[in-house]
């Protein structure tokens, strides 16, 4: 009898030390699988993941965790899978509820994402990790819910009063630097690295800050703490490399090394995050940024994401196109650009480079009017590359395509108050207006006279922009000209031929070169003077003859106004 009970108790030991070697065993890998995600090794994290949700099918934090690095690289519709099964595996974790309400939240839907917290709540009133998950979710989006995120960050900070968890410091120090609150955000990050100072997150966190307020040295110091800590921690080498490509920015001088750091850099995490498609595809989003185009080929060309149908293909697809043009391959970047408008059907997810990058292929292979179309579109969802657009309105006036070149510089000039080129757009769009009449004119074509009235606008524009710029006056003059009625004259050109005078004679180097113009006002208003102010007409046709003593415009006219009057004959009166 005591034989058997000792073989029980045996029996009933080896299975406890059995017991307790599993769930140690089962929660080293799932401390290990939350380390991949932390270093950004989601390909290695999801592996994890998928054998302990295999292994330990009613462990609940299994799946939530599979879910969030579904979060982590976009694919909703897998995270969605994760949370919900896990919701059926293990009803009483209230983490998967919040998960399902993060995945509402990724796709626009606030209120189904309050349902699903609320649940949460409902599981586990008294659990700071509940409103801790909850507080993330609300700040881990393209659209932080900050009103929403901040009263559950504090509550999950209430309730663990007992074992504080850095995690709590941390996610209020993320609330804080988010919203560039950084002297609210120090702190906390400080706070959580008290409570576990191989939180490197924390530190590669502050670097960011500094690197955000443009104090790059302190930011790439603060961020090679964590790599002489810990040599392998992927996502310092990102944060240094974005900080050192940022500083290449701001410091012409050494722009040139830290780029290359930058870049030595990115490929370290790269190597570093298990080379998945999703690591692959932030290294090449850099090489965008490094403006490392011929690199850039070379790397999408055979970045192809697991599941063709990820959204991350559009993407790819986008990077195709513009290393494709950049490269000057213009028939292959107009394919590519043709597939990324082709592969969506959501309009919002087309920005002003993807127009741009079409037209500027179009137009490298002569394609001008589908060029401007493009290009067009682009300007108006960024208005900030409106000179792309006036590349191609020069190019058409330079081809003497004047009434094309004032369609193109119309465009240029109404979509960007801001642009530092706005006075030479409009000189370019009064020319092309007032050519476009001269030529038509030529050819006798018998133009309408509202282009005409287009060009005057132009140039009075030009004349507020730079009131010093004689020529707006002088084509002012011209129009004026133009637009006057010869059998009813209303001398529209005389203030501008005056102004002009004014201008250019103020300038004696520019008066030399400007004889040809200078003529051409000084007998306009010869001629008009003439009718009232025999005197004064004198006087401006003999500045054309110091000018040029043979002009025989200007000779005729003093001839005619010094000649004596002819007496008028008086007839006889008969008587």
């Amino acid at each position: 009898m005591e034989t058997m009970k000792m073989i029980k108790k045996n029996i009933a030991l080896a299975t406890g030390l059995l017991l307790m070697g599993s769930t140690a065993s089962f929660a080293q890998s799932l401390a290990d699988a939350k380390k991949a995600i932390d270093a950004e090794q989601y390909q290695k994290a999801t592996s994890m993941l998928k054998t302990l949700v295999a292994n330990q099918p009613k462990e609940g934090d299994n799946y939530f965790n599979l879910g969030k690095v579904y979060l982590l690289t976009d694919d909703i519709d897998s995270a969605r899978a994760a949370f919900t099964n896990g919701t059926t595996a293990d009803p009483k974790n209230a983490l998967n509820f919040v998960g399902l309400g993060q995945a509402d939240l990724s796709q626009g839907n606030a209120t189904n994402a309050k349902t699903n917290f609320d649940k949460a709540i409902g599981l586990k009133t008294k659990d700071y990790a509940t409103y801790l998950a909850i507080g993330r979710a609300y700040i881990d989006q393209k659209n932080v819910d900050y009103a929403q995120a901040l009263p559950n960050l504090q509550k999950a900070d209430e309730l663990d009063s007992k074992d504080k968890d850095p995690e709590t410091f941390l996610a209020l120090a993320d609330y804080y630097a988010l919203q560039r609150k950084n002297t609210e955000a120090y702190p906390q990050y400080l706070r959580a690295l008290d409570i576990n100072p191989n939180l490197y997150r924390a530190n590669v966190q502050i670097g960011k800050m500094y690197k955000d307020a443009f104090a790059f040295p302190e930011a790439e110091a603060e961020i090679k703490k964590v790599i002489a800590a810990d040599p392998n921690y992927g996502p310092a080498y990102r944060e240094l490399a974005e900080t050192q490509m940022q500083w290449s920015f701001a410091d012409p001088k050494n722009g040139a090394a830290k780029k290359t750091e930058a870049l030595e850099n990115m490929r370290k995490y790269l190597d570093l995050t298990d080379k998945s498609f999703d690591s692959r595809l932030r290294y090449a989003q850099f090489l965008v940024y490094a403006g490392d185009f011929a690199t850039l080929e070379k790397e999408v060309a055979t970045l192809n994401a697991p599941d063709p149908k990820n959204p991350k293909t559009f993407v790819v697809t986008r990077m195709r196109g513009y290393s494709a043009v950049e490269n000057k391959n213009f028939e292959q970047g107009i394919k590519y650009m043709n597939e990324l408008f082709a592969r969506t059907q959501d309009a919002s997810r087309i920005i002003g480079s993807d127009y741009l990058y079409l037209g500027r292929a179009q137009q490298a292979t002569g394609q001008d009017s589908l060029a401007f179309i493009n290009i067009a579109k682009g300007v108006e969802l960024d208005s900030t590359k409106v000179e792309e657009l006036a590349t191609i309105g020069a190019k058409y006036y330079q081809a003497q395509n004047f009434p094309k070149a004032a369609e193109v510089y119309s465009k240029v000039v109404t979509v960007n108050s801001k642009n530092p080129n706005l006075a030479m757009a409009y000189y370019y769009l009064g020319a092309a207006n007032y050519f476009t009449y001269a030529f038509a004119s030529r050819d006798g074509k018998n133009p309408s006279k509202d282009i005409l009235v287009k060009a005057d606008t132009a140039f009075a524009s030009l004349a507020k922009l730079a009131p010093d710029y004689e020529v707006a006056y002088l084509f002012r003059a011209r129009i004026g000209k133009n637009l006057d009625d010869a059998e009813n004259s209303k001398k529209l050109a005389v203030p501008y031929y005056e102004k002009y005078i004014e201008l250019i004679t103020a300038k004696p180097e520019k008066a030399a070169a400007s004889k040809t113009q200078l003529i051409e006002a000084y007998n306009y208003l010869g001629a008009v003077a003439a009718v009232t102010d025999k005197e004064k007409a004198k006087e401006y046709f003999n500045k054309v003859l110091a000018i040029d003593p043979q002009n025989a415009l200007a000779l005729d006219n003093l001839k005619f106004l010094t000649a004596p009057a002819t007496p008028v004959k008086k007839t006889p009166i008969k008587k």
